[in-house]
């Protein structure tokens, strides 16, 4: 097999039409169609069940393709280390991270990295951390910062977890109004059961958080409002709406939130870079990873304005 062939593969899997996927390619058709078929004869299987014009995955399809994914991604990372090592000054860092780290620390990051390197293309993928591991061990992305721990051993033997630090979370009202707590000291999960809060999407990190730390305590939240990203959530916090957990991190240069430290239990949650252990950084990474790692300490240091609620892992 060739690599036109498995990129013609997994254009068909991505539009589930030959001719959509020729056009995606700049292909004729035809052409298109010679490649799978003797991408199929190479492998002695059928890769996809034809049948009026719609196109399946055959189960020997869905087999090959996480594999054609990490084979055209590696493909593509050996291109950038060899432009590199060619000493052009350009190539691509793909990072993944979560939504709450997205307007929180990667904001910082890739500001600063912007800065120092205009000739690197950065793309980044926003999604929740078992996503996020997914697309790494596919090879879709280059790093990863991700807010949970790796939960098989498969994934063990293809990724390594560095952690960066241990985030608190708080409880956000508007600061425009009356607080909900008796104490504007600090809330307790069980006197935060007892008012309006907006609630995250389930396949968020954090939702998944304070759902089993409601839970574990036996208690119902009063949900005001579910499904809001983070975004939305803190201006309808600030609208005064309702309240919400969040991250450390999200509250700072956000004047209008009244931040209160949530106690009994304390919830924590730790923020790791992930990465493919199989795959040396390229030139670029490898700076990338630094500066992420100096911003963290910035976030812990003394004098922070997250000193007394991020802490060094």
């Amino acid at each position: 097999m060739n690599l036109e062939q498995l990129r013609g593969f997994v254009a068909i899997t991505k539009t589930g039409n030959f001719t959509r996927a020729a056009d995606q390619l700049h292909l004729a058709q035809p052409s298109l169609s010679r490649q799978i078929a003797s991408l199929e004869q190479n492998l002695g299987i059928e890769l996809f069940n034809r049948v009026r014009g719609n196109v399946t995955l055959t189960a020997a399809g869905e087999r090959l393709l996480p594999i054609a994914r990490r084979m055209l991604a590696d493909a593509e990372t050996a291109h950038h280390e060899m432009a590199e090592l060619a000493g052009l000054r350009s190539g691509r860092i793909r990072l993944g991270a979560t939504p709450t780290l997205c307007t929180s620390l990667v904001v910082e990051v890739l500001t600063e990295f912007q800065a120092s390197h205009p000739g690197i293309d950065l793309e980044i993928v926003e999604s929740g951390s078992r996503s996020l591991i997914s697309a790494l061990i596919e090879g879709s992305l280059d790093l990863a910062l991700i807010v949970t721990s790796l939960s098989s051993g498969a994934d063990r033997a293809v990724l390594e977890l560095e952690p960066l630090l241990l985030e608190r979370l708080v409880v956000v009202s508007g600061g425009a109004f009356p607080t909900p707590f008796e104490s504007e000291q600090r809330v307790t999960l069980r006197e935060l059961a007892t008012v309006p809060q907006l609630m995250f999407p389930d396949n968020y990190d954090l939702r998944g958080a304070i759902d089993t730390a409601m839970l574990a305590a036996d208690l119902t939240p009063n949900v005001a409002l579910t499904g809001a990203e983070m975004d939305a959530a803190l201006r309808f916090t600030e609208r005064g709406l309702g309240v919400a957990v969040v991250p450390a991190m999200i509250t700072v240069d956000r004047p209008s939130l009244r931040v209160t430290p949530l106690v009994e239990p304390d919830l924590t949650r730790t923020v790791s870079l992930a990465r493919r252990t199989d795959m040396a950084p390229t030139h670029a990474g490898a700076a990338l990873q630094a500066l992420i790692h100096d911003v963290a300490a910035r976030f812990t240091a003394p004098g922070a304005a997250t000193e007394h609620l991020v802490q060094t892992a």
